[in-house]
């Protein structure tokens, strides 16, 4: 319990920190000015050109793309990109609250914490690596801005996101072998025999790994998989059977009608729960695809700090 202080107190107390992430959560350019925090565009090349989304290339255009073919593949920013803005932030701002995609799916988290360890950022820098991409990353993100308007520092707001971070799961249908397969996420052959009995393969995000779930042959039944994985967690891993402390997401990738009557589904599923509904971010679609549909649930921040 905090003790209570005065106004004057609490203003000289507090300080000014600031809220980064990387485009990978599926925050936009707009919604992070919106939201008041900074984001950092991942990469991606398009028939080896670089682009950026929401900066040099729309949703629009990159399935146009994917529809004609094109190849496609993702990297990850810069040290200079990441430091430069550090910098710039660190001129008006005491603190930076990093929080980048897991490191179990990228290496740019890794970069991050290391650079944060140079004399010049430590103690002001703070990177989270809680296991998160997309939806439940973004979750994080919210969660940091609240934790800092309740006068949390960074260091406090990253021991809170650490001790909770496999609190979420992610459930996802990809609609295509393919883009998987030339990532190397699984073989030639298995996306061969996948592609020629149909089959749509259901994915889990719990920590920081992506593994296989569950193999389907329809949506419906990828729609039911999905559901009944997550009432399974929330009854055996989170022993919150009606999922009262947890904010519940769709994504998807170029699916949106599939989307939106999947919210109805849950909507009838978990009456009571506000559903939130939002494309992936597109160096994530590089790697599954368009025709994706995703099932995320992640603890609320009111369960974080009590």
């Amino acid at each position: 319990m905090r003790s209570l202080r005065t106004p004057q107190e609490r203003d000289a107390d507090m300080k000014k920190i600031a809220i980064m992430t990387d485009s990978n959560s599926g925050i936009t350019q707009s919604q992070g000015k919106e939201l008041g925090i900074h984001v950092i565009p991942m990469p991606f090349f398009v028939n080896g050109d670089t682009y950026y989304e929401d900066i040099s290339m729309s949703q629009k255009e990159f399935y146009e793309y994917l529809a004609q073919g094109a190849e496609v593949m993702t990297s990850q920013p810069s040290p200079e990109t990441l430091t430069t803005q550090w910098r710039e932030i660190l001129e008006e701002q005491d603190e930076i609250v990093y929080i980048p995609m897991s490191s179990g799916l990228s290496s740019s988290c890794g970069t991050a914490a290391m650079l944060a360890y140079d004399e010049e950022f430590a103690g002001r820098v703070f990177v989270i690596d809680n296991q998160r991409i997309s939806v439940t990353q973004r979750q994080s993100v919210l969660d940091a801005i609240e934790l800092a308007k309740r006068e949390f520092d960074g260091e406090q707001i990253k021991e809170i996101l650490l001790r909770e971070k496999f609190e979420s799961s992610i459930y996802i249908m990809v609609d295509t072998l393919s883009y998987l397969k030339k990532g190397g996420r699984i073989t030639p052959a298995a996306a061969a025999i996948g592609t020629m009995l149909r089959i749509k393969p259901v994915l889990q995000i719990q920590g920081e790994k992506l593994d296989a779930y569950a193999k389907v042959k329809t949506l419906k039944q990828a729609k039911t998989t999905m559901i009944k994985a997550v009432r399974r967690d929330l009854e055996e891993r989170f022993f919150d059977p009606d999922g009262d402390n947890f904010y519940m997401e769709i994504a998807h990738t170029a699916n949106e009608e599939e989307a939106l009557l999947f919210k109805e589904e849950l909507e009838q599923e978990f009456p009571g729960h506000e559903i939130w509904v939002d494309p992936l971010s597109l160096s994530v679609s590089c790697h599954i695809g368009p025709g994706a549909l995703a099932f995320a649930i992640s603890r609320r921040v009111d369960e974080l700090i009590e």
